[in-house]
């Protein structure tokens, strides 16, 4: 079992594995098997599974900086967050993905789970689940070149971004769920967000639960 990390020892940076470019799944077959999750056992992640799943969200995949989720103006308005609660390697806490090194950086220690589904209207499985995503969204800098267009414009790289992230999880034998029904000022307070970082969809993720 891995060693976790402590953020603050490494200068509140954690550099994620390099990506697996390939697996065992097809595509095909993990449009198939895709399926909203809500029950996990408690088996932890591994930081494997938290690099792979943040970089089908967002990661970078070519050398001019575009991403895996496709963006009006390749403005890139969203941002990741993982609450990370038992993930092999990684200290619960949450924290902030950094696209562009692969990187996590501590935003605040401590397992926020429990505060995180109290502001999900006590959904339980954000409580269960090793590992929360939360996919924000910066509507300014969509806004400098789209205007009023720009708020549709994020919610559509929203939905790739939860797709790519539902996928990548099938893909790994792991299951997830959208939550859309939660508290913004107490998503933003449990995470620390900044002003203009506006909570957008949650994903609590995990291996599903067989009987």
């Amino acid at each position: 079992m891995s060693i976790a990390v402590s953020a603050t020892e490494h200068d509140q940076r954690i550099s994620l594995p390099p990506i697996e470019p390939s697996s065992d799944t097809s595509l095909e077959e993990a449009i198939l098997e895709r399926r909203s999750v809500r029950k996990f056992s408690r088996q932890s992640l591994a930081l494997e599974d938290i690099g792979q799943l943040l970089w089908a969200a967002q990661g970078i995949t070519h050398k001019d900086g575009y991403r895996s989720a496709p963006s009006a103006g390749a403005l890139y308005p969203i941002e990741m967050y993982v609450v990370a609660g038992a993930v092999d390697g990684l200290s619960p806490g949450v924290y902030h993905y950094q696209p562009g090194k692969h990187e996590l950086t501590l935003v605040t220690g401590g397992d926020q789970r429990k505060s995180l589904a109290s502001a999900c209207w006590f959904q339980l499985w954000v409580r269960r689940a090793p590992a929360v995503l939360v996919i924000a969204g910066v509507y300014e800098r969509t806004a400098k070149k789209y205007g009023g267009r720009s708020e549709r414009y994020v919610h559509i790289e929203v939905g790739s971004v939860a797709q790519n992230i539902y996928l990548q999880a099938t893909s790994r034998g792991l299951g997830t769920v959208i939550v859309g029904a939660f508290r913004d000022d107490k998503i933003k307070a449990v995470l620390e967000l900044p002003a203009d970082h506006e909570p957008l969809t949650i994903m609590p993720v995990g291996r599903p639960l067989t009987r």
